[in-house]
């Protein structure tokens, strides 16, 4: 028979580890199918954790080599407003080239004719019947940039855009590929807003500088090649890179087929730039603190020519707005309203630093791995150990991962998306633990129906949660353990009948029973009107000596609260020692239950017996005095106990530290002196300081004086020879 019942729960254990492992396998899964078909809304979650990553730790700082040619108010107040006229531009393109500028690139496109040009104006006023004589060689402000354009080193931007079918120019750079082209991967733009015929003509080199369209606006990556009908384009910031180091063309690196084919890198000039598979770059930002951004206004102010040409010298220079009403604005990970030519000056010094994220193509099939792994590991767990267990290890691999994902991101530069292994572990965790406690709970039921006819209520819920636990024996344990009885309770059940003493201990024992919950304590056993309770055991309490102080005190405090309510004077006595015990199920095979026992509880109950002898209500050890702060004790006597033959300093414990009366202080203070005098066995002076002690009022240790009193009278006028100042207790 006993055979059968250890083959059912064998048999109910398989069980709950096979529903565990299928409900949990499951979850996982479908937390695998979401992700592959909510591919971009996790995306979005993803990229969130990226940019805290660049927040936590951006990119570091440089001496950049690219600078922003600054539009901004300055610049409107003093030159007008804008558009300007194509002659100040061109003379922008001038003066910094002119100062040592590697390059410019603008971030504008000049897509309409100069309307203060010449011509424009003339015409104008013939319109409005104004009649002026002008010789045919009017000035063109539009062929004074294009001059200035031809004759530098000058990137114009154009915008790609699918809301246009305006074909785009012909591209300045060509391209070269070391692999199949990748041009069919790229989505194609339909068109593009470009500048005037006679800049674009001039023009050496050209590039796109609009943002491609995000789900929530922030500009993470950016395409450094797009497409626009069959041609491809790059990117303003590689294009004012080519033709900074007069590079012809760029070079594109491939893997795949025509069909199926990837970008791997790009190389520009001498810099080479990995790019994921559509040719984008992770921007990683570092906000550059140390580029220079010159006004127009200063940079047109013959003045100020020398304070700047160190900040323009060999620099790549980018032209763009932050005045109101022009300025081009985007949100990064780093800040939410970044002047977009900023974002391009970004990538330009991440490429000629060589410092760039990735993501490689194999990336999201790793992050599924860690899923599944870390999935099947907490499943494992789950399926063999503890509930408790089971969600330390769902933490620990929680933690794990996300290190995992933070160390790739700050020492590897490499992003690894740590929620999909979360959504693993939480799927795992909240499906198949649930279910585990309710098998579990099952088989605790089982237990206590089946043995609690004949088990303590407490056994069985002990046997229930650990089976192991029913052999006897305990383990050593500090414990602070704590005595109470009613003084005088025998006298006082003689006049009351049965029923009112039962209130009486009711009406005492519960508020009681919460004041030691509430402290933490263990409550060991009821004895009639005598409680026995202990700290730090089964579980770890700190601080359990000052904790046991403050039930006690709550205790009586407690009991005064009765006596008030019921016009009753009763007293109780308190002992508390702190020390090594034995604790653990305690007893006979047949019956036994978690007690503590050894030296140190007996002495606390001796201590409690004390509490007569001295007329006070708390008494302690001088172990537990000296692991308590704050709390107000006075040493009381020092006592070889019975059973013990070394003695026991005794104190009583008064309340808390602080806000005592003067009279309280000096009290205090008087029997401090007493004591030293009585254990020096200089009696004579006992004797006139215990009659100070006598003549106090509201004297609280009246009870102890009036003891030390009788005991004197017995002694003679000097101590006898060999005093210690031991008192020797006959009783308990």
């Amino acid at each position: 028979m006993a055979e059968a019942r250890t083959q059912r729960r064998l048999s109910s254990s398989q069980r709950r580890k096979l529903g565990v492992l299928i409900v949990g396998a499951a979850a996982l899964v479908a937390v695998l199918t979401a992700h592959a078909a909510l591919a971009p809304q996790a995306f979005r979650l993803t990229a969130l954790v990226f940019d805290a990553y660049q927040t936590i730790k951006p990119r570091e700082a440089t001496d950049p080599p690219v600078a922003v040619i600054d539009i901004d108010e300055a610049s409107i107040g003093k030159l007008g407003q804008w558009p300007w006229s194509r002659r100040t531009v061109a003379e922008i393109v001038t003066r910094a080239s002119g100062l040592g500028a590697a390059a410019i690139g603008f971030d504008i496109v000049f897509s309409e004719p100069d309307r203060t040009a010449p011509a424009r104006l003339v015409e104008e006023m013939r319109r409005q019947g104004i009649a002026i004589d002008v010789g045919p060689d009017l000035p063109d402000p539009d062929k004074m940039l294009a001059d200035a354009v031809a004759a530098n080193a000058v990137a114009l931007g154009i915008a790609l855009s699918n809301e246009t079918s305006v074909p785009a120019p012909e591209p300045k750079a060509g391209f070269s590929f070391l692999g199949p082209d990748p041009g069919e991967r790229l989505p194609p733009f339909s068109g593009a807003l470009s500048n005037l015929p006679v800049l674009t003509d001039r023009a050496t080199a050209m590039g796109y500088f609009s943002f491609p369209p995000t789900p929530d606006n922030i500009i993470r990556t950016f395409p450094l090649i797009s497409k626009s009908g069959d041609r491809l384009y790059p990117a303003l910031s590689i294009e004012t890179l080519r033709i900074a180091q007069q590079a012809g063309s760029f070079v594109v690196r491939s893997a795949g087929t025509a069909g199926g084919s990837a970008m791997t890198d790009l190389r520009v000039g001498a810099l080479d730039i990995p790019v994921s598979a559509d040719g984008e770059i992770w921007i990683y930002y570092s906000g550059l603190p140390n580029m220079p951004v010159i006004s127009v206004a200063d940079l047109l102010d013959p003045a100020k020519a020398a304070a700047i040409a160190g900040q323009i010298q060999g620099r790549i220079l980018l032209v763009g707005t932050s005045a109101v009403g022009l300025r081009d604005i985007v949100a990064t990970p780093v800040d939410p309203a970044m002047a977009g030519v900023k974002v391009h000056a970004e990538i330009i010094d991440q490429i000629a630093s060589g410092v760039f994220l990735e993501r490689p193509d194999w990336m999201l099939g790793a992050e599924r791995a860690a899923a599944v792994a870390a999935g099947l590991v907490l499943l494992l767990v789950l399926a063999t150990a503890t509930p408790a267990l089971s969600v330390a290890t769902g933490l620990l691999l929680a933690a794990l991962i996300a290190g995992t994902s933070w160390l790739a991101f700050a020492r590897g530069l490499t992003l690894f998306d740590p929620l999909l292994p979360f959504a693993g572990l939480g799927a795992v965790l909240l499906t198949a633990l649930p279910l585990l406690l309710m098998l579990t709970h099952r088989e605790k039921r089982f237990v206590r129906e089946s043995f609690g006819r004949y088990l303590s209520p407490t056994l069985v819920e002990r046997l229930s949660e650990n089976p192991e636990g029913l052999t006897l024996g305990g383990e050593d344990r500090e414990l602070t353990i704590l005595f109470s009885d009613i003084r005088g309770f025998t006298t006082l059940s003689e006049k009351l009948k049965p029923t009112e003493l039962t209130g009486l201990l009711n009406n005492f024992l519960t508020p009681t029973t919460d004041v030691l919950l509430k402290r933490e304590a263990t409550i060991d056993k009821y004895i009639g009107d005598a409680v026995m309770a202990f700290w730090n055991a089964p579980l770890d309490i700190a601080d359990h000596p000052q904790k046991a102080c403050l039930a006690a005190l709550d205790m009586v405090s407690s009991l005064e609260r009765l006596n008030h309510e019921s016009g009753m004077a009763l007293k109780i006595g308190i002992g508390l020692n702190t020390g090594m015990a034995c604790v653990g199920n305690l007893g006979s095979d047949q019956r036994f239950s978690y007690s503590c026992l050894g030296d140190s509880v007996n002495l606390a109950s001796r201590v409690e017996g004390m509490t007569k002898l001295y007329d006070l209500s708390i008494l302690v050890t001088e172990e537990v005095r000296a692991k308590t702060t704050g709390l107000l004790f006075v040493e009381i006597d020092r006592v070889r106990v019975v059973g013990r033959q070394a003695p026991v300093t005794l104190h009583a414990l008064m309340g808390v530290s602080g806000g005592s009366a003067p009279e309280q202080t000096n009290l205090f203070a008087a029997h401090g002196a007493f004591i030293r005098a009585w254990q020096a066995g200089d009696l004579a002076a006992a004797r006139n300081q215990l009659q100070i002690l006598l003549a106090l009022p509201r004297n609280r240790l009246s009870g102890t004086h009036a003891l030390y009193q009788q005991r004197l009278s017995e002694l003679p006028e000097t101590a006898p020879e060999g005093w210690d100042g031991v008192f020797t207790a006959s009783s308990k």
